[in-house]
């Protein structure tokens, strides 16, 4: 003989509300796992879109730093075309202003000048203590004439609180170091390197030409003067 089931028994009980309820609770039950095995990705579907989403992932950030270069070199080649055409536009404003200088220098118009010193520039190098310098020559009184001799430089500094002169020997380091010779018909820049000893400070150069015939000519230029970024050297 067959036994009744637990819901016939609760329905001979008088129960039948609470026999329906557990029927349509275990027709949701299965139902909803229904839908959950249809619906769902299967483990491997999953993993193919964790190494698909890597994949891009990693291909937008290599692009991403491809352009972040790209836009680097982009900058880098402007600031160096801004540089290029900064300095270009400093050269050109230089060469206008030798060639006024020279026009008005030889120029009909003129004033007449003997031997001169016109500018000196000093240079500073990469030793603290060398100096480059450079002495524009100029005359325009005796017009087709060759003017000649030699150039020396010296200097006054402050040596703990002392003035004292430096002469030619001594600032280029050398016993009977030899003048810097010229020669020129309206103007020349003569060039050469100084030394400074060590624990002085510069206050004023002089520069001394010795021509091959006339008097000595010397003009002096605060040390300032003769370091700024704008000095004239010609």
């Amino acid at each position: 003989m067959d036994l009744p089931s637990p819901l016939q028994r609760l329905r001979h009980r008088g129960h039948p509300g609470i026999a329906l309820g557990l029927l349509v609770g275990a027709a949701l039950l299965l139902g909803v796992w229904g839908a959950w095995r249809s619906f769902a990705p299967a483990p491997a579907n999953a993993r193919e879109r964790l190494a698909l989403q890597a994949r891009r992932i990693e291909a937008l950030a290599q692009a991403n730093a491809t352009l972040a270069r790209s836009d680097q070199i982009s900058r880098q080649a402007n600031a160096a075309l801004q540089n290029t055409l900064a300095e270009r536009d400093e050269e050109i404003a230089g060469l206008r202003a030798d060639v006024a200088f020279y026009e008005r220098f030889v120029g009909p118009t003129g004033q007449r000048r003997g031997l001169s010193v016109h500018a000196l520039k000093l240079l500073p190098q990469r030793d603290p203590q060398l100096w480059h310098f450079v002495a524009t020559l100029t005359q325009n009184l005796n017009r087709g004439a060759i003017n000649s001799g030699r150039l020396q430089l010296a200097m006054e500094v402050t040596d703990g609180g002392s003035m004292r002169r430096l002469d030619w020997t001594v600032l280029r380091q050398q016993a009977g170091a030899a003048d810097i010779a010229y020669a020129f018909r309206y103007f020349q820049r003569v060039e050469g390197d100084i030394v400074l000893p060590r624990g002085v400070r510069p206050v004023r150069v002089v520069v001394r030409l010795l021509p091959d015939a006339g008097a000595t000519v010397e003009r002096a230029f605060t040390w300032s003067e003769a370091t700024a970024a704008d000095a004239p050297g010609g």
